[in-house]
């Protein structure tokens, strides 16, 4: 036997199980796909969901890069990053042990200022 014949020979064996499934696992997910059907005309019906005022005030800019930013040219380290509505707030320690919060647009990345 050549070996194309025998590596398609066991491709088509390793699909049959595949294909063989118990009817009952197939009436399960017949019923399954009928319950998403109905959830989905019930949510078409009553509109979209209402938006979550957390998803809205969650930061967009990546909290990495934040940092980066915060750090970049700045002596010092973080000692911690808090998200707090469309701001970022980097708590930064500078040499001589002075700490500041330094305010970041959530979204766009730029600092805003220093407390």
């Amino acid at each position: 036997m050549t070996r194309t014949r025998a590596l398609l020979i066991a491709a088509v064996l390793a699909l049959v199980p595949a294909t063989l499934v118990p009817a009952t696992q197939v009436s399960a997910q017949s019923r399954e796909a009928s319950r998403d059907q109905d959830r989905e005309a019930a949510q078409d019906r009553r509109g979209p969901p209402p938006r979550d005022s957390r998803a809205m005030d969650a930061p967009r800019a990546d909290l990495g890069a934040v940092v980066r930013r915060v750090g970049a040219g700045r002596e010092g380290r973080m000692l911690g990053v808090s998200p707090r509505g469309d701001t970022v707030v980097v708590r930064w320690e500078y040499p001589g042990g002075r700490v500041a919060d330094i305010r970041v647009d959530a979204r766009s990345g730029r600092v805003m200022g220093e407390d």
